[in-house]
């Protein structure tokens, strides 16, 4: 028993050591985007109101927010949020903590420290997954299969690899999800849930709400799974069965054709009493979560989700949720480089992820099918798959009936994603263990002789076809991780490091970003490129300091770059900001607020000077003696960013 605990234990270590390896690898390589600014500037407890709006500022103003504040306390950092912003704090608050033990970086937080949290908390969900798929279906070999899948899962390195807080809300929905299971567990014995058990519960759940309003969807799915376990063993349940039962007696060779039988039996009624401490925890669950009710209302601001509202019912609009679901439950399990630059590297990994899923299903069905056959196992799975389609179906209530789109946002799906692995992993057990094997990893024996180790690891993975093809499933998702690490796969939505290189090419001039503000998302659209402008200067310099691309040896003397030269980088690497806020939305007008004050500034601005408009939704005339760029020659949409380019002459021109 000690040989397979070590075994199991250095099976884990080695999950989670790839876990480690993934998550951290080329942490800063992808551009910060709006909703990371808004994670860093809450947390230092700085606010967006310092940023001035309707006149000329420069990059550093911009990026004030983002400068470290020794005087914020938590206290600060609740403030900003009750009064900016629409997230509960308790993510923040751990964020405030975690980014003072590091040093910032050129006087601004360090985005390494932003997102090393996250990524710290999703390495810890490897060893929950494990510790769920355990619960669950009492087995270490589901267990084992769920840690692995966890550990190089594309979607969850995604999410861990964002400074945001759906890695910490993770672990509260993998710890609510080991109550429920083990809550079923108890009535289905008939004996009460223990009192630690319902109490740590009540503190899950209350810190689950806390750290994400949209962790009540996973409250709302455990519900469904309590309500249908509860009914299932009710007598109307017990009724039914037996109407279908005499009805499939009746009619055999009918439903035999439709391959039909009926229902087992169900067993007695649960007494009232062995639910008192689960309705307990309900009741109290209830209570914490109203607690956040009066602040979410004083906080909600309908603009910050605009993008997932739908505005026209068409056919498209129907449709597209159902994709970007699928989608979004594939790339839990493997993404290969669907968003590579090469449009050939794109659709063969297209094919290939098709041929995959088409090849995988089987084996996920069959092994689903298995487990719900078998009565030591029929619970847990009743419970995790019961779970993720309780979640799946209120995602799509919402998205159809109250016309808000939920799928749209992959990230979102934290609240069933770590009960998708473990049944993803239970499915693939019965493949595991199916066929004549020598070993099974439940019952593992070592061998007893050092020679006999690698002859014991072959026969382990290359036994039967149902193992060779779970270790194929698994180099897939490892594949899926390098990808999502590589920027191949789940980049930003908001490409600015595509962006400003275009600027810099298209721009001799001073330069002139203009947009139309309406919440802090534009501040965080503007943000991310003054970041990737002060990250492209800071790239600059080290090359020069390197390379001595501004010193050049000739004969012994040095000679400096010319004034000129130094000049034009300068101007190329600080841009000047203009945030107009029209008031409403969009203006179609010529005399649009946002309109006006851009005219009004061009007029002051000195010239030659290259306007960009990125993201302007105002309608706007020919700007004061200025000329749009030709088209052909940079792009006008970039991942995130329409923008528009007009050269400015000098005025005497």
């Amino acid at each position: 028993m000690t040989s397979h605990t070590t075994l199991h234990l250095r099976s884990l270590f080695v999950w989670i050591t790839i876990g480690i390896g993934l998550r951290f690898t080329q942490l800063t390589l992808k551009s910060p985007w709006t909703d990371e600014f808004t994670t860093m500037v809450f947390s230092l407890g700085n606010s967006y109101d310092t940023v001035p709006l309707n006149q000329v500022i420069s990059l550093n103003t911009l990026l004030q927010p983002l400068q470290p504040n020794p005087a914020a306390t938590v206290a600060t950092v609740i403030h900003r949020l009750f009064t900016e912003d629409h997230h509960p704090p308790l993510y923040f608050v751990l964020a405030h903590w975690w980014m003072q033990l590091f040093p910032a970086s050129d006087s601004y937080a360090s985005l390494w420290a932003a997102r090393s949290l996250p990524a710290l908390l999703g390495v810890l969900s490897i060893p929950g997954v494990y510790v769920l798929g355990w619960l669950a279906f009492r087995s270490r070999l589901v267990a084992q299969l769920a840690a692995a899948i966890m550990a190089v899962s594309p979607y969850g390195i995604y999410i861990a690899q964002e400074a945001r807080h759906y890695t910490l809300a993770i672990l509260w929905v993998i710890a609510s999800v080991s109550c429920l299971v083990i809550a079923l567990q108890h009535l289905q014995r008939r004996t009460l849930l223990p009192i630690g058990i319902a109490l740590f519960w009540v503190v899950v759940n209350g810190f689950g709400i806390a750290t994400h309003y949209f962790f009540s969807l996973t409250l709302c799915a455990e519900a469904i799974v309590l309500l249908g376990f509860g009914f299932s063993r009710s007598p109307l349940s017990l009724r039914l069965r037996q109407f279908w039962f005499t009805l499939y007696s009746s009619y055999p060779v009918a439903f035999k054709k439709i391959n039909f039988s009926p229902p087992a039996s169900p067993a007695s009624p649960i007494p009232l009493f062995y639910w008192r401490r689960i309705i307990a925890v309900i009741t109290a669950t209830c209570a914490t979560s109203l607690v956040w009710l009066p602040a979410w209302q004083g906080s909600y601001d309908p603009q910050m989700t605009q993008w997932i509202i739908g505005k026209e019912h068409t056919i498209l609009s129907l449709l597209n949720p159902i994709f970007q679901a699928l989608a979004a439950w594939i790339t839990m399990v493997y993404l290969l480089p669907v968003e590579a630059s090469s449009i050939f590297v794109v659709i063969v990994s297209g094919l290939l992820m098709l041929g995959f899923f088409v090849w995988a299903i089987p084996i996920l069905y069959q092994g689903i099918k298995v487990q719900l056959a078998q009565p030591q196992t029929r619970l847990g799975m009743a419970v995790v798959g019961g779970f993720v389609l309780a979640a799946i179906a209120i995602f799509f209530a919402i998205t159809y009936l109250l016309n808000t789109d939920l799928t749209r946002g992959a990230r979102y799906n934290f609240v069933y994603f770590p009960a998708v692995i473990v049944l993803v992993a239970a499915a693939l057990a019965v493949s595991w263990s199916s066929g004549e094997t020598k070993y099974s990893f439940s019952q593992l024996s070592l061998p007893t002789k050092n020679h006999q180790t690698l002859h014991f690891i072959k026969s382990l993975i290359w036994k039967t076809p149902g193992q060779r093809a779970i270790v194929l499933i698994w180099l897939m998702g490892l594949l899926s991780g390098i990808t999502v690490v590589s920027n191949l796969g789940y980049q930003k939505y908001y490409r600015p490091d595509l962006l400003v290189p275009m600027m810099q090419k298209v721009s001799s001039v001073p330069v002139l970003i203009a947009t139309t503000h309406h919440s802090l998302v534009t501040t965080g659209e503007m943000m991310g490129i003054a970041w990737e402008f002060k990250r492209t200067a800071q790239s600059h310099k080290s090359v020069d300091l390197l390379g001595n691309s501004d010193i050049i040896v000739e004969e012994g003397n040095t000679k400096q770059e010319t004034g000129d030269t130094i000049e034009k980088k300068a101007l190329l690497n600080n841009p000047q900001f203009l945030l107009a806020h029209p008031e409403q939305e969009q203006c179609q007008m010529a005399d649009c607020p946002a309109a006006i004050i851009l005219q009004q500034t061009l007029a002051q601005l000195p010239r030659p000077l290259d306007l960009w408009l990125v993201n302007f939704q105002a309608s706007l005339e020919d700007p004061l003696n200025c000329f749009a760029e030709d088209t052909s020659q940079y792009t006008t949409s970039i991942d995130g960013y329409n923008n528009r380019l007009y050269h400015c002459l000098e005025n005497n021109n």
